[in-house]
């Protein structure tokens, strides 16, 4: 498996909407690299985006609601992915209701969905929890333990 791009919304520390596009310079350049910066920057939240869309989960045993930045009325995690001979791109989101600060958190939702070169579309797999598990684990052999 090989991570292509992050998106994330309001997680944790990270209070915006940004991409980190593992396939475009420098990044694509690099043959390795390091996530680094002062505490609370964030770079804890760039994994907990990559198991949240991916798995739903992320590993400092928190309740995933608890995620969400303060003060937001939505939060979301993206990967877009490759394995074996397919392009994938998994969703995990949260929101509060009637999008206002006060509103019950709500979701997740997951989706899974993978890329039609024909189409040039993304075309979802799988929009439940249990359905997006079986098939990230199916396409990439990893489930979140080994992960």
């Amino acid at each position: 498996m090989k991570i292509k791009k992050v998106t994330i919304h309001n997680l944790n520390s990270l209070r915006l909407k940004a991409s980190i596009d593992f396939s475009a310079p420098p990044l694509a350049d690099a043959g390795l690299f390091a996530i680094t910066g002062d505490t609370g920057a964030g770079k804890t939240t760039i994994l907990d985006a990559i198991t949240l869309a991916l798995y739903g989960r992320v590993h400092r045993n928190k309740d995933v609601k608890e995620v969400m930045s303060y003060g937001a009325v939505e939060s979301l995690a993206e990967v877009e992915f490759e394995a074996g001979e397919g392009i994938y791109r998994s969703k995990w989101s949260i929101w509060r209701a009637r999008r206002k600060e006060d509103g019950q958190i709500l979701g997740p939702d997951r989706e899974l969905s993978q890329y039609n070169p024909k189409t040039g579309e993304f075309e979802i797999l799988a929009q439940k929890k249990g359905d997006s598990d079986q098939l990230i684990e199916q396409i990439t052999g990893l489930d979140y333990d080994r992960f």
